[in-house]
């Protein structure tokens, strides 16, 4: 029978033109399942990625406010020129009143006011009055269209 069986497969010489088409389809099936969900992985990432850097910048206010009492703003290049921030990643560095850290006065709790651009392509993600808290908790993805808000507005 194993003679038999080696004979058979020294005759074969080698693919046919169907079961090649079928590799073919099978590895296209699968490509077409793969690349949409790594393009959504990446795009995750760089939400992500711009929620951990606005973190960063609050915690460095919150450093540089328990140091500075008396102040009630800073910027962000301050941060970063002061030592407080090494760098403020995707969160564009300015010193107009959109790219500063502010104290409201209320509590203690520090917010921040900011303005993140291009995140995945075309979209923005704005914070807004956000609190760490309110960062923290957004379980947003990457995947919503267009610009997102942290916090929501409220209407």
């Amino acid at each position: 029978m194993l003679k038999f069986v080696q004979k058979k497969l020294k005759e074969e010489k080698g693919l046919t033109l169907i079961e090649l088409l079928a590799v073919i389809v099978i590895l296209a099936i699968i490509a077409a399942i793969a690349v949409p969900a790594i393009g959504n992985i990446i795009e995750n990432s760089r939400y992500s990625a711009v929620k951990s850097d606005a973190v960063n910048v609050l915690s460095a206010a919150n450093l540089y406010f328990t140091e500075n009492p008396s102040a009630t703003s800073v910027s962000i290049p301050e941060l970063t020129s002061n030592g407080f921030l090494e760098s403020p990643g995707k969160i564009p560095a300015g010193t107009d009143s959109d790219k500063i850290v502010k104290k409201d006065g209320k509590g203690g709790k520090d917010t921040i006011t900011v303005t993140v651009t291009a995140f995945s392509g075309t979209k923005n993600v704005i914070f807004s009055n956000a609190t760490v808290d309110d960062i923290n908790n957004d379980k947003q993805k990457g995947s919503e269209d267009g610009n997102k808000t942290i916090p929501k507005p409220t209407t």
